[in-house]
């Protein structure tokens, strides 16, 4: 893992791992929201793919200055290399509804086979959303590319917020 001075992890690569830091993962959520501004596309609502999408549809939702917000629960992966045979919408429910005919920018971490954001992609269409996707990482084996990516890798990709495990009681 690379260092920055104050000891902050910043992106790098092992032999397996695509390892994101925050600072950069800063840079990245700034860089894609640009993106989307030099697309021309200017979302009504910004909807994030919990738990991996929540943190940068966040950052996005600020860097857009776009107030209106979402999540919609979706469990694909139980680990690493781990997965369901189909993506499952998990409660509680977004008020798709509401979305009907909004411009919404659906977040996600990752598009890894690509079958999750597809999911809620067409899950927005049917209601009569107009849906961008933005992805941090898109794998090669992706069935959709995302319209917005920052960057590529076949590799796991370890992020800041999944980096540790979860925090326990301390005796």
């Amino acid at each position: 893992m690379v260092l920055v001075p104050d000891e902050t992890p910043i992106a790098a690569r092992d032999s397996t791992r695509e390892i994101l830091g925050w600072l950069e993962f800063g840079e990245a959520a700034r860089d894609l929201a640009q993106d989307v501004l030099g697309s021309g596309f200017r979302p009504d609502v910004i909807v994030a793919i919990a738990r991996g999408g929540l943190v940068l549809a966040g950052a996005i939702a600020y860097a857009l200055d776009t107030k209106m917000c979402g999540s919609i629960n979706v469990e694909f992966y139980t680990g690493v290399n781990s997965v369901l045979d189909a993506p499952v919408v998990l409660p509680p429910a977004l008020d798709a509804p509401s979305l009907a005919g909004k411009r919404v920018l659906l977040v996600d971490d990752v598009s890894d086979s690509g079958r999750t954001l597809e999911l809620v992609r067409n899950l927005l269409r049917e209601i009569g959303a107009d849906v961008h996707t933005v992805c941090l990482y898109a794998k090669p084996r992706t069935i959709l590319e995302p319209d917005h990516v920052w960057r590529h890798t076949a590799d796991w990709i370890t992020f800041p917020w999944s980096a540790l495990p979860p925090v326990t009681v301390s005796t």
